[in-house]
């Protein structure tokens, strides 16, 4: 179904660097939680993502990431979600992150 650009404006896809991740063994899929800095009037945000079958804690911190940060804050569990961090699922449906291939600021929105 098409939608308008002015739909797609609506989105607020940002990006950030990871700057704390640790496991979450509390959820009820395997899943890190990670808070995100997205500079500016953003700042860090909070988010849950099941990355365990890519990624660990250690290799995420320092990573730019891409995430939608205007949906409303979502409880997952224990963990208040303020940003959902976007990715693609390889050959087994497992999500892999997306990032830019290039440093840039964070806070940077998509266009």
């Amino acid at each position: 179904m098409p939608i308008s650009y002015g739909d797609f404006e609506k989105v607020d896809i940002r990006v950030g660097t990871v700057v704390e991740a640790e496991p979450y063994p509390e959820a009820r899929k395997p899943a890190i939680k990670l808070k995100v800095d997205f500079g500016g009037d953003l700042g860090i945000l909070r988010s849950s993502a099941q990355l365990t079958r890519h990624y660990t804690p250690e290799t995420l911190v320092g990573r730019q990431v891409i995430a939608v940060t205007n949906f409303p804050p979502k409880q997952i569990g224990k963990v208040m979600s303020e940003c959902l961090v976007v990715g693609m699922p390889d050959g087994e449906g497992e999500p892999v992150l997306l990032s830019p291939d290039h440093p840039v600021p964070n806070g940077g929105r998509l266009f």
